[in-house]
């Protein structure tokens, strides 16, 4: 059996990805990351240290030939090196999964791989300033580290993940609305468009790319076909909720005025082309319509999670 080192892992994407390769008999599983949330996967190993320090990297990992290593959470280019210099062992193909918030902004879109990319931080967004920046300059020690270590690799680009695990407010934003019979702010310009991948379709394309000799020296994005609008978010989850949300139209300028909350941006595309990769892996994505509705099946739980949770706290205070 082949050896998969995942870094990172328990999260989002990367604990789907992990959940996935699990039910298959290809891979011996190792999961490296600091162990705050633990996996609990049958077959699964759970190997703990902090991806940044140098010895907890060669004192943790073993020393195998990994066949694959798929890095979820890598930020700097110091992380990149600090990884590559110390893994034990020897590396087949490694993976990093960057972002589409590597590309400098522009109206030409959709966006492909070759695009200008962020020549610098982006003051104009707060605390995520330095985001795609230091992704892209990750992207760089990635590709120069692997050419010298003669490593294949391959880097993938996500557009807006959604799914289950998410802890990002991005679908949770529009359900939450929904159910709080809240009114959701909506850009009366119905032209600005947005590219979503579901979190399971994710994983099964990353598992695709594997030894993948068809990706490999390459950057690919990762998104979906369909262009999605804030008002069609609105009538996607109406239709899988079957229920409605009361909305509020606003244009750009009163919403940047009133500094209206919102997951996406209301004056700029996040559009992707993501035929590339598709076409490298053979790979259809699912329906948005599709994806969103078992999203909504997953979220019921975790309300229903949360809602016994605060029944809990409750009675406990009332006993004391």
């Amino acid at each position: 059996m082949k050896n998969l080192l995942v870094i990172g892992g328990s999260y989002f994407a990367g604990r789907v990805f992990v959940e996935l390769m699990a039910r298959s008999d290809r891979y011996r599983i190792h999961v490296f990351n600091r162990g705050h949330l633990r996996m609990g996967i049958p077959g699964v190993v759970q190997l703990t240290g902090d991806r940044e320090v140098a010895d907890q990297i060669s004192d943790g990992i073993p020393d195998h030939h990994w066949d694959a290593v798929v890095d979820f959470c890598a930020y700097t280019p110091g992380a990149i090196d600090t990884l590559l210099d110390n893994l034990p062992g020897t590396v087949g193909h490694y993976i990093f999964i960057s972002t589409t918030s590597v590309y400098a902004p522009t109206q030409n879109v959709p966006v492909k791989e070759s695009a200008a990319k962020v020549d610098g931080p982006q003051p104009e967004l707060g605390e995520f300033a330095e985001y795609g920046y230091q992704k892209w300059l990750a992207e760089c020690a990635a590709q120069k580290k692997c050419q010298f270590k003669n490593i294949a690799y391959t880097i993938l680009r996500p557009s807006i993940i959604y799914g289950r695990y998410n802890y990002a407010p991005r679908e949770s934003f529009f359900f939450d609305h929904m159910i709080a019979n809240k009114p959701l702010v909506v850009p009366e310009d119905p032209n600005i468009f947005y590219s979503f991948v579901w979190v399971d379709d994710m994983a099964e394309m990353v598992a695709a790319c594997l030894e993948n000799e068809a990706v490999q020296g390459q950057a690919f994005n990762i998104a979906g076909e369909e262009m999605i609008s804030y008002i069609r978010m609105a009538d996607t989850i109406e239709e899988v909720c079957g229920r409605k949300i009361e909305r509020r139209p606003l244009s750009i300028e009163q919403i940047i005025r009133q500094r209206a909350p919102m997951p996406f941006p209301p004056d700029a595309h996040l559009l992707y082309d993501g035929r590339a990769l598709n076409q490298a892996i053979g790979y259809e994505h699912t329906p948005f319509i599709l994806g969103m509705a078992k999203t909504w099946k997953d979220y019921q739980r975790v309300v229903q999670r949360r809602i016994a949770s605060q029944q809990g706290r409750m009675k406990a205070r009332s006993i004391a």
